[in-house]
């Protein structure tokens, strides 16, 4: 295959979710409510049209996300999709009742992690969906389904690219818009990632498929560049590489959102994001971290800027 042929198949443009004040931010040190507001408008101000603000989760549990309802409040930005983790009704509700329009749900391809992360089985845990479906659908509201260990599992090891499948295709029975597939340890390699899409593909439409891949090993880009070859046209990211990996000690988590711009500059792919403001509001909430960025893309400009 001719590179010319190659890159014909490559979307022309690309959506990014941006997770990093969720998803991040979850899996960080706690910061301030104001911090995260700063992040979030910072984050607008880049371009970004879709931001995972919050989760309306038990705040035992997920202590950073106890102020999600106060961050949302704080926020006016009718140009910006902003969504919400809503693993059940009371959340979903609590979502609804400060303006969110999109919720997401989470379970995995793993039965292993599915009772380790949420002490249930995956069917369960679509069952249990169920009444934020009814409720998202009764208030014109969409809905995103994560799924996570589609490329492997920290108890299982490798994953059947058949129940990733499976659970895809149940969660957008239920209603979902969306599957965003989540190598979630971050072991996958281009040769898995074509593999599951070798699967997936012949019976979901790339339109109504999603990447959240974790950059552990330091494999997310090129398995995002691998997705890309497939059509896949939406890319979940974390500004600054926000988050860690909390199956492997002091190793990287989400992918950084500047090296997926970075990555889709030079394939001459539209995501209509400045880098340079976006490096800016990532260096900002890394500043209230008390840390780097993990984005080597931002540490380079950051670098460059500094020699000028």
């Amino acid at each position: 295959m001719s590179n010319t042929s190659l890159l014909n198949e490559l979307p022309t443009q690309v959506r990014i979710v941006e997770v990093g004040a969720r998803d991040g931010l979850q899996n960080e040190t706690a910061v301030t409510t104001q911090d995260k507001v700063t992040l979030i408008n910072s984050l607008a101000t880049a371009g970004i049209k879709d931001i995972e603000a919050g989760a309306f989760v038990s705040p035992k549990w997920v202590p950073q996300m106890a102020d999600s309802m106060d961050v949302i409040k704080a926020l006016d930005l009718p140009d910006v999709n902003l969504t919400a983790l809503t693993p059940n009704l009371k959340g979903a509700e609590a979502a609804h009742a400060v303006g969110i329009k999109e919720f997401a749900i989470f379970t995995a391809a793993s039965e292993a992690f599915c009772q380790k992360n949420i002490n249930c089985s995956i069917d369960e845990s679509i069952t249990r969906f169920g009444e934020v479906m009814a409720f998202a659908k009764s208030n014109n509201i969409r809905v995103r389904g994560y799924v996570s260990c589609v490329l492997g599992c920290p108890y299982e090891g490798e994953v059947d690219p058949i129940k990733v499948r499976e659970v895809s295709q149940k969660l957008l029975a239920l209603g979902c818009y969306e599957i965003s597939l989540g190598d979630t340890i971050g072991v996958g390699t281009a040769k898995h990632v074509d593999e599951l899409f070798d699967v997936l593909l012949p019976h979901i439409d790339k339109s109504h498929l999603a990447v959240h891949f974790h950059d552990t090993y330091g494999q997310a880009l090129t398995n995002i560049y691998t997705a890309l070859k497939r059509g896949i046209a939406t890319v979940d990211s974390a500004v600054a590489g926000l988050g860690g990996c909390p199956y492997a000690k002091g190793a990287s988590g989400n992918v950084a959102t500047e090296d997926v711009i970075y990555l889709l500059q030079g394939l001459g792919i539209e995501h209509g994001i400045d880098l340079e403001r976006l490096a800016s509001a990532g260096w900002s909430i890394c500043s209230a971290l008390n840390k780097q960025p993990v984005s080597k893309v931002s540490l380079a400009l950051k670098t460059q800027s500094t020699d000028q």
